[in-house]
């Protein structure tokens, strides 16, 4: 007896564990909503930009070239330096051309001595061929001979001042103040046989240009900036010009030349922009970025750029009302640095996400925090600039 009622007991022992196991396991709890950082909407008047990129140029570059032939005997400047006008950079051997200014002279002595043996047979025929005492051949062919002397005279004076000319010219003088570059050919050699041989390239930098490419779409915001100058060059002062290192040009430019056309390759027109030089800081060759005033908006909302979002040309923003998620199309403006001016699709107040944008969905609850500073780091300081 007691082996068989360890056995009921052993047996209703099993069947209360086997019902225990069957019972259903209690739900996990939910999860918490996704953590997402918003920000306000930012309502300020700002200014709207044009940013242009584009390289310096001189504001003339003269090529400087040995106009006529000889060997270069001194270059009288240093490389890289500031050059007057007038000033003398090199000297080309003078003396064959010396020797050819003095036969020319003496050509032109001889012609004018023939000239005046004929224009005494003139004077001295006249009177005879009047009273007859000698034909009037002789008279005719002493005055063609004095006409003949007369263009000798003008030809021989010619030679001389293009003789003199070239003599000039052995001295090679800075056609203008500016910038002079490293010189290409150096004394002891041959320079001007069979063409203008180039010597160096003088530049004027003060001021300086700038020459960007702009579409036509910002051309035309530029040009309608100033409806009363219709037909001319548009009219743009205060213009920035932020160079390689990031750091911002002391001086203020304006537009100078636009070009005729838009360029077919490439779809731009060209524009140059005058910058003042003082401190001969800026050289041709550099790049940088033009900032064109274009207006000046007021009320406008901005957003941070990390908080839009596109798709297929589709711009939305992700805006949490309460602690739930709606998604809205936007019509964005000008990016004025790291904001994005919304010109549609937003009202003033509203919190839109800058963070956590991939967890989230429309409708979606989430817990809504303020964005850290470091986050939207730059973001306040430039609303606030944007005044």
């Amino acid at each position: 007896m007691g082996a068989e009622r360890r056995q009921r007991i052993l047996a209703a022992a099993a069947v209360a564990v086997f019902a225990a196991g069957c019972k259903e396991k209690p739900a996990p709890p939910p999860p918490p909503p996704p953590e997402v950082y918003v920000t306000d909407v930012v309502q300020k008047d700002v200014p709207v930009y044009l940013e242009l990129v584009g390289q310096t140029l001189g504001f003339q570059d003269v090529e400087v070239r040995a106009r006529v032939e000889g060997i270069l005997e001194s270059m009288d400047f240093r490389e890289g330096s500031f050059v007057r006008q007038g000033q003398v950079l090199y000297t080309i051997d003078r003396k064959p051309l010396q020797a050819t200014v003095a036969a020319a002279r003496a050509d032109q002595a001889t012609a004018e001595a023939r000239l005046a043996k004929a224009n005494n047979d003139v004077a001295r025929y006249t009177p005879l061929a009047a009273k007859q005492a000698v034909s009037q051949q002789e008279l005719d062919d002493a005055k063609a001979r004095q006409d003949a002397a007369r263009s000798e005279v003008e030809a021989a004076k010619a030679a001389v001042e293009s003789a003199s000319l070239d003599l000039g010219y052995t001295r090679i003088n800075s056609p203008i103040s500016g910038l002079v570059g490293t010189t290409l050919v150096k004394p002891g050699n041959l320079v001007g046989r069979g063409e203008n041989t180039l010597l160096t390239t003088i530049s004027q930098i003060d001021p300086i240009l700038f020459r960007v490419g702009v579409t036509e779409a910002d051309y035309l915001k530029v040009a309608r900036r100033d409806p009363s100058r219709a037909g001319e060059s548009p009219s743009a002062r205060g213009i920035q010009l932020t160079l390689s290192d990031g750091t911002v040009y002391s001086q203020t430019g304006k537009i100078g030349v636009v070009d005729r056309a838009v360029d077919p390759t490439t779809g731009t027109l060209g524009l140059q922009i005058e910058f003042p030089n003082p401190e001969q800081i800026l050289r041709p060759g550099q790049y940088g970025r033009a900032r064109v005033l274009l207006e000046n908006k007021a009320a406008a909302l901005l957003v941070p750029q990390r908080a839009v979002q596109e798709l297929q040309n589709l711009y939305s923003v992700a805006v949490v009302e309460g602690n739930k998620v709606a998604f809205r199309n936007v019509k964005v403006g000008p990016r004025v640095d790291s904001l994005w001016v919304i010109e549609d699709g937003l009202k003033p107040g509203d919190k839109v996400v800058v963070e956590g944008l991939q967890r989230i969905t429309d409708g979606a609850t989430v817990d809504a925090k303020p964005a850290p500073a470091g986050l939207l780091e730059g973001t306040a300081a430039q609303a606030a600039e944007a005044k």
